[in-house]
């Protein structure tokens, strides 16, 4: 890490808040900071009721208003460690994400639990496999790990040149997480031999809690009325000023203290599978359709899709397809019509040639999806 940057920085506030009790910290997006965000310390007043706190990670607001997640050194630390226990190693980190989200910020905390120095990837002109490379070709320890999301990944495996490969095949792990992958994507992995960890978890869960439909050690899950909750010792105390959205999502449950996900799925055999999420559900001429379903149907037919709800004057919400890949929908819509049934065809389409608008954390940016595809 360079001296005096905003990684560098954060490094070592993480490193005195862990060690010495140094103030909270959160990272906040700054279009006018050189380096994208800009570090905040935080007192113990400006985070009344919670006790030990580290970090403060806000959400990504890709579906609604944006929380701030609180999470103590304690929750840090477990989620580290049950990740380490998991993979059954620890080692030196790649950083590809931004640290303004969970996900990059977990890599500089696993980082300094496992007393292993990072290596920053140069995001200020955006990701690309060359910068990968370079960043990953700076690794010197004997175990690799690095976080992608599957927007990285496919664009690591767009037509790989052979040094491209040898840095992705030369990680022990590749956490792969905020946002699903497609199956060709992780086919093409797999046939390259690459160790992908598919992750479910989120800023309340101090990032992935449940590896390859596993959950880490320490990890529980249980499902109520198809609604996903989780629990452990990773688990965030809450949210900062939101005593009502701390109630709502922090529940107990016979003794132990869960986060109600919005997440929906089953639980079988201590195997989590998820389903779409709670606002998933179009309800269109009076029929309701699940937007997870017809999506993974049609993921099938092209790189990348996502299906949303879409306010309609006459059926109240259609069913809105926004894509990128092969532009001929006929089949897909027919394998949509003979496995769920006409109503679930979409109505509103948009092609995006250049792949789907993203957030900085490679999330799909779906309240811009919903506002164009609104506007056809």
């Amino acid at each position: 890490m360079r001296p005096n940057s905003l990684h560098a920085r954060l490094h070592t506030a993480l490193a005195e808040a862990i060690n010495e009790g140094g103030p909270a910290i959160e990272v906040i997006v700054d279009p006018g900071n050189p380096y994208g965000a800009r570090i905040e310390y935080l007192s113990n007043e400006q985070l009344p009721g919670f006790t030990d706190p580290l970090v403060v990670v806000r959400t990504s607001g890709s579906t609604g208003r944006a929380k701030r997640t609180v999470l103590s050194t304690a929750a840090m630390a477990a989620s580290a460690e049950a990740t380490a226990e998991f993979l059954g190693l620890q080692g030196q980190w790649l950083l590809a994400l931004p640290v303004h989200y969970i996900a990059g910020l977990s890599v500089l905390t696993r980082s300094l639990f496992a007393g292993t120095q990072p290596v920053v990837m140069d995001l200020a002109d955006g990701f690309s496999a060359q910068k990968f490379v370079e960043a990953a070709e700076e690794l010197t320890d004997t175990n690799k790990l690095t976080s992608l999301v599957p927007t990285q990944l496919a664009r690591l495996l767009d037509s790989p040149e052979p040094r491209t490969i040898a840095a992705l095949k030369s990680f022990d792990a590749i956490l792969l997480g905020g946002a699903r992958a497609s199956r060709d994507l992780l086919t093409a992995a797999r046939h390259l031999g690459l160790k992908i960890f598919q992750t479910y978890g989120s800023s309340e869960t101090a990032g992935g809690l449940v590896y390859n439909g596993t959950p880490l050690p320490g990890v529980r899950l249980r499902e109520e009325d198809g609604r996903i909750l989780v629990a452990g010792p990773m688990l965030a105390d809450g949210y900062a000023q939101d005593p009502q959205a701390t109630a709502e999502h922090f529940v107990h449950r016979e003794g132990l203290r869960w986060y109600l996900t919005d997440d929906v799925g089953s639980v079988d055999n201590g195997k989590l599978r998820i389903e779409g999420r709670v606002d998933d559900v179009i309800n269109t001429g009076g029929i309701k359709l699940s937007a997870g379903q017809v999506e993974g149907l049609l993921d099938e037919f092209f790189t990348h899709c996502l299906v949303v709800p879409v306010p309609d004057a006459q059926w109240g919400q259609a069913v809105g397809l926004a894509y990128s890949g092969p532009t001929d929908t006929q089949d897909a819509f027919e394998a949509v019509r003979r496995t769920i049934g006409a109503a679930a065809v979409p109505k509103r389409v948009l092609h995006y040639p250049q792949g789907l608008p993203l957030l900085p954390n490679g999330k799909v940016n779906r309240r811009l999806v919903i506002e164009q595809l609104s506007g056809i």
